[in-house]
């Protein structure tokens, strides 16, 4: 009887979303969205041989039928008739074998081949004759196919570390270059997500001090034509193949040999052994494009089953505001429910903690531009599962009006590039210039400090006038405070280097961008130790690169540390390395005894951050109330001790800035904390702030002009005065005093 039920011409009940739906004996159904279809074909791999099935039924948009045999393993593909026009935008070819969108698994990584493209195309991947000419070539023995996994999984009793956002520290990485040349891992897990998971790796992220993982993509991809002419490869991985697949060049040699579901497992397990070192797993996600690229691209998947479904399009051109040549349409119904069932997927059965959307302005646009209040954006803002997670927006495209930061609704955290820019002047491209040019008026400390701040400037401009004064929709901890990440100069970099040196990208050093705001201290590039003053420059370096890190640690927000950061890795002066996978890229682990300082600072930066919930506030801050200290306020002074008037916010010639963060009511052992910060050439001698002011025996906390942050004998407090050393961040404690306490004098 269950044979003739899946058997039936018509039968009672159809899918109502597309993928496999399967019970333990492989029978259910299949489903794909093909609108403009006139058919689609089921194909089922049996050794060489290759056997179709029909989907013989057609209900909003859906091309389905029932199936049987769909075991884990099952290795299946797609074939579709349909419109060839591809000047109007139609790329259908019975001859190429499609990736299954919503598939779990694939059965290999490939390079980009000839045979991917649905026209005619030579040795170099370039399209032959000035149209596209429809290519007879079976894709089929070359292709990537589908693979049926299975979600069973020994998930030991998993639990998510559920880190809250004001406790968050994210630190960004790549599980192949993070892991590859650590000599602390067998040999076979090096580079792969078994390596990410070890005890040796976990260890020292925890030792560390951060909180969550962010991975670059590890989503299935597949290399662009142009980096395959050059010999290279897409190493981020920002070029998606599939939304549900886990990349196979991530796993173990002995996992891609067992395949897909071995892959599956692999990951689900470097998940669980991240989560039970305390640690969360956030993941980069590409919806806003995919390898299939634009006009001139592969038929991968998406693009043989409905271009016009899938790519946004205006009369069969490809409209581009990601850079790639094609654009996901988030306005279209079954592009928003690919995307929204990939994230649930990752969420409920990989058990990640949360997405980072690359390029996300694009997944908020229809066809008046970006809206907040986008269909898409409402759905994953609201779904009961997403919400459950961290979602972080990289708020901006190449598309006109894209640049979108502080815009995004609630519950979404923004990457900052304004507290990228504001800290990089400050500390580097501001100081250059006055070194270069002579001239003391430039820069000034207004912007640093409204990035300490929290950025509210940003985070509640889109706030309804209506909202009681001091209160915001939004809370600091959306913003997402980073100097570096993963595109761009290192930190070590940032403080070698004012041109970028991309060469072995193979565009002649014109990509990545030219706005780096760094400052190589006198020298460009890394310095001959023998060379006359050697010593100074690198000396100098290192002290901005623990500034920078002391003013990203200790501001208000959420901070981001890109991986290596902590000690000092370089990627030579590449400010782009997308396509470096080598060492150029990869984190070397050999570290000297000034690396290991610089990684005993950011220890030191997150042990003060986790100690002073006041560096956490969940609100936007107050100015401070002298008479009624408490920790969501925040005052300003100069390097007079005097508070900061409007004509001090707006001297460009002030590079000396002290903040004061008062001390949390209550807590035993609670201190004030003043940071002061100055990007001038040489000492200043700075006034802590007098009374009503708190006052008392100030100690030390921090001092970036130390090579080690335990070295505090540098800084000497006498008489309520110390000296500042150019290009440094110092850290004092003051005793939270009572109400009925006595003011005491500073010494």
């Amino acid at each position: 009887m269950q044979a003739d039920r899946f058997d039936r011409a018509t039968p009672p009940v159809a899918p109502t979303s597309p993928g496999l739906s399967v019970d333990e004996q492989g029978r259910g159904t299949f489903a794909v969205a093909a609108p403009r279809a006139r058919a689609v074909d089921l194909c089922i791999r049996q050794g060489a041989a290759e056997r179709r099935q029909r989907l013989r039924h057609f209900d909003g948009g859906l091309r389905w039928d029932h199936v049987t045999g769909m075991v884990p393993g099952t290795e299946y593909g797609l074939r579709v008739d349909g419109p060839w026009d591809p000047a109007r935008g139609l790329f259908s070819s019975p001859h190429k074998l499609l990736l299954d969108p919503w598939a779990r698994g694939i059965s290999h990584s490939s390079p980009l081949l000839s045979s991917f493209f649905p026209f005619e195309v030579d040795s170099m991947l370039d399209r032959v004759g000035e149209q596209h000419e429809l290519s007879r070539t079976d894709s089929a023995d070359s292709a990537v196919w589908s693979v049926v996994v299975s979600d069973a999984f020994d998930w030991q009793d998993d639990l998510r570390p559920l880190v809250d956002w004001d406790a968050t520290v994210l630190y960004e990485l790549h599980v192949k270059g993070f892991t590859r040349l650590q000599e602390d891992l067998p040999h076979e897990q090096r580079g792969t997500y078994a390596g990410l998971g070890h005890p040796a790796v976990t260890g020292y992220l925890r030792s560390l001090g951060v909180t969550t993982v962010e991975l670059l993509p590890i989503h299935a991809a597949m290399d662009e034509p142009h980096l395959t002419r050059l010999g290279l490869t897409n190493y981020w991985g920002y070029s998606t193949l599939s939304y549900f697949a886990p990349d196979p060049s991530l796993a173990t040699t002995a996992a891609q040999q067992a395949g897909a579901q071995a892959v599956l497992d692999e990951v689900k397990t470097m998940v669980r052994n991240l989560h039970a070192a305390g640690l969360e797993v956030v993941l980069d996600v590409v919806y806003n494009h995919t390898a299939e690229g634009g006009a001139d691209g592969p038929s991968l998947s998406l693009r043989g089953l409905d271009n016009l479904e899938y790519y946004w399009t205006d009369g069969g051109i490809f409209q581009d505001v990601t850079g790639t040549g094609g654009t996901l349409d988030p306005r279209s119904v079954h592009v928003m429910d690919l995307i929204l069932s990939s994230l649930r997927y990752w969420v409920t059965e990989v058990h990640v903690d949360g997405f980072r959307f690359d390029l996300a302005a694009t997944l908020g646009r229809d066809d008046r531009g970006f809206r907040p209040d986008h269909p898409l954006l409402r759905a994953i803002a609201t779904d009961p599962v997403l919400r459950t997670v961290k979602l972080i927006a990289e708020p901006w495209d190449v598309g006109t009006g894209g640049w979108q930061t502080g815009s995004f609704p609630v519950p979404f955290a923004e990457w900052n590039d304004a507290f990228r820019d504001d800290v990089r002047s400050f500390w580097l491209a501001d100081r250059g210039h006055r070194a270069r040019t002579g001239e003391t008026g430039v820069g000034g400390v207004r912007d640093l400090a409204t990035r300490l701040a929290g950025s509210s400037d940003l985070f509640s401009a889109q706030d309804p006038p209506e909202l009681p004064e001091g209160r915001s929709l939004r809370s600091p901890w959306a913003s997402i405070n980073y100097v570096t990440a993963h595109d761009g100069f290192t930190l070590r970099d940032l403080t070698v280097y004012e041109t970028k040196r991309n060469e072995a990208n193979g565009e002649d050093n014109r990509d990545g961008t030219s706005n780096n705001r760094s400052y190589h201290h006198g020298h460009e590039g890394e310095v001959d130790p023998a060379q006359e003053g050697a010593a100074e420059i690198e000396a100098a370096r290192r002290r901005s690169a623990r500034s920078l890190l002391a003013t990203l640690l200790l501001a208000s927000g959420t901070p981001m540390l890109t991986a290596g950061d902590e000690f000092g890795r370089t990627q030579r002066g590449n400010n782009n390395a997308y396509c470096q996978d080598n060492e150029i890229s990869w984190i070397d682990w050999r570290l000297d005894a000034r690396a290991t300082a610089l990684r005993e600072t950011v220890v030191e930066l997150l042990r003060l951050r986790g100690e002073h919930p006041q560096l956490r506030s969940p609100h936007f801050l107050r100015p401070a109330d002298p008479a009624a200290l408490d920790a969501g306020q925040i005052a300003w002074f100069g390097a007079d001790g005097e508070e900061m008037d409007h004509r001090s916010w707006m001297d460009p010639s002030r590079h000396l800035l002290t903040m004061l963060r008062p001390a949390v009511h209550g807590r035993e052992g609670a201190e004030h904390l003043l940071v002061i910060l100055s990007s001038e050439e040489g000492p200043t001698t700075v006034r802590l702030p007098r009374a009503p002011w708190p006052q008392g025996t100030a100690r030390v906390l921090l001092d970036t002009a130390a090579e080690r942050p335990g070295d505090r004998s540098l800084t000497p407090i006498v008489d309520g005065s110390l000296e500042v050393a150019g290009g440094s961040v110092v850290v004092l404690g003051l005793p939270a005093r009572g109400p009925q306490e006595p003011v005491q004098t500073l010494s």
